[in-house]
């Protein structure tokens, strides 16, 4: 038997009036995998991540999540999902504790679920002291941390991270990557994460989908393309594609 298909992409279209933002793309995301879509900004990664997480209708196509279809199943998918949104804000009188623990109990009511969920939250935010104090009080790193810590801790079968590390220094950017990468893996998540940056996606991710105003250029495993391509980066592969 084969790896099981996390996320099925089929033609999938979509329009804002005139405008086309997705122009027929196809992917599959297999079970257990971090699977990067890449591109400059306004390549259509956010509205495809926006469908997958049943918050934007497609015009045409199909996208299946553990086969559920995103528009009749919408209300079976949202449970099996985890969204962390580009710009995900925080309750900024809420320490990140109260925040976790909110989060714990919309999901899991006040049980013993509840409580694993809120420990694992916190170690996935690894804040030490400060997860006590308020968010307002938070640097932008902290409240990112917080922010894949609530996506994360409620081990959804499927994770959709926006843009995780848009904003962030080097040193931020690397805790996140870091931690998407070991807990994805501790818990068995599988990943479909969204960003501009090609170089991240070429260290976190197992297979990509690079696209570019709408159309998917190339997509496969980072290893297998690169040397298919003869570069040594993603970057480098997009400026070639691009230039065909």
């Amino acid at each position: 038997m084969g790896v099981e298909l996390a996320v099925e992409v089929r033609n999938l279209v979509k329009r804002y009036g005139k405008f086309v933002a997705l122009r027929g793309i196809s992917f599959d995301v297999h079970e257990g995998e971090v699977f990067g879509l890449v591109g400059p900004n306004g390549a259509g990664k956010t509205t495809t991540l926006r469908i997958l997480a049943t918050l934007l209708l497609p015009t045409e196509g199909s996208v299946k999540v553990f086969g559920m279809d995103v528009v009749r199943d919408a209300h079976r998918v949202i449970k099996v999902i985890g969204y962390l949104p580009e710009e995900a804000g925080t309750y900024k009188n809420l320490t990140g504790y109260e925040y976790l623990e909110m989060v714990a109990r919309i999901y899991f009511g006040k049980g013993r679920e509840a409580e694993e969920a809120l420990e694992l939250g916190i170690k996935i935010a690894n804040l030490g002291s400060r997860i006590y104090d308020k968010m307002k009080t938070y640097s932008k790193g902290m409240q990112r941390r917080i922010q894949l810590a609530r996506a994360l801790m409620v081990r959804p079968r499927l994770a959709i991270l926006d843009e995780p590390t848009s904003g962030l220094d080097v040193a931020q950017a690397l805790e996140i990557r870091e931690t998407i990468k070991r807990f994805s893996r501790e818990l068995g998540i599988t990943v479909v994460m969204s960003s501009h940056n090609m170089l991240e996606i070429q260290e976190i991710c197992d297979r990509v989908a690079i696209i570019d105003r709408g159309t998917i250029l190339e997509q496969g495993y980072v290893k297998e393309l690169l040397s298919r391509y003869g570069v040594d980066n993603l970057e480098k592969l997009f400026v070639m594609l691009v230039k065909r």
